[in-house]
């Protein structure tokens, strides 16, 4: 385990990110509204954090709970708003009900990115056909991330799924990174990396007394040093 992995946390204002980056996190996803699984944060909130902290930022952009991309013109707005307060790096992922990825959707967001890194968060854990998705993805510009547990239900159950696809690590649709979050526990890194998987997501392992807490620089901390 000589290569360091990225520690990415989710922070929802200044609090929270000062503690993360304290903690030894890496990289923050900025959201608002956990109770909905997170979406865009405002401009505003952008810019407070990114004033705060000097690690990279990743901004999701997600306008409703659920994984349809809903109205696809005020999501492009936001994207646009938050490039132009400086933003470099993203997070979305939109699916048709039947499990497809809407790549119409998908496209219309990218469009306001200029080529930005993005990652595609856990609508592939919904997906109908997950290597098909990732196919159909490979050649999105900017695309450099997957955040999965493998599973929609988590990590305990989708490990398998997770193992299976670092091991297809350079294969078209495999290349970008595998980020695993969702039901992640410190029990599972050690086989995550010994599987060569080295990208880690925590949100409430970082806030041990609740969501409704900030996040724990000392729980940052102790995950720092056990995902290397």
């Amino acid at each position: 385990m000589s290569n360091r992995a990225l520690l990415e946390v989710i922070a929802l204002d200044v609090e929270d990110a000062v503690a993360a980056q304290a903690g030894g996190a890496d990289r923050l996803e900025l959201v608002t509204d956990m109770a909905a699984d997170g979406l865009t944060p405002s401009r505003e909130t952008f810019a407070a954090i990114r004033s705060s902290v000097d690690i990279p930022l990743r901004v999701m952009l997600r306008g409703t709970d659920g994984f349809a991309a809903g109205d696809v013109a005020a999501l492009a707005g936001a994207a646009r708003e938050l490039r132009a307060e400086g933003a470099q790096e993203f997070v979305l992922g939109f699916l048709h009900p039947d499990g497809s990825p809407d790549l119409a959707a998908v496209e219309a967001v990218l469009a306001e990115l200029d080529g930005c890194r993005w990652t595609f968060h856990r609508a592939i854990d919904r997906a109908a056909d997950r290597d098909g998705l990732r196919k159909a993805l490979a050649d999105l510009p900017g695309l450099d991330t997957y955040l999965t547990a493998g599973s929609a239900a988590g990590v305990p159950e989708g490990l398998p799924v997770l193992l299976a696809e670092a091991a297809r690590s350079g294969e078209p649709g495999y290349g970008p990174r595998i980020l695993v979050g969702g039901g992640l526990t410190l029990t599972h890194v050690p086989v995550l990396r010994e599987a060569g998987i080295d990208g880690f997501h925590i949100g409430g392992a970082a806030r041990p007394s609740g969501w409704d807490h900030p996040v724990s620089a000392a729980a940052v901390a102790e995950w720092r040093a056990a995902v290397g």
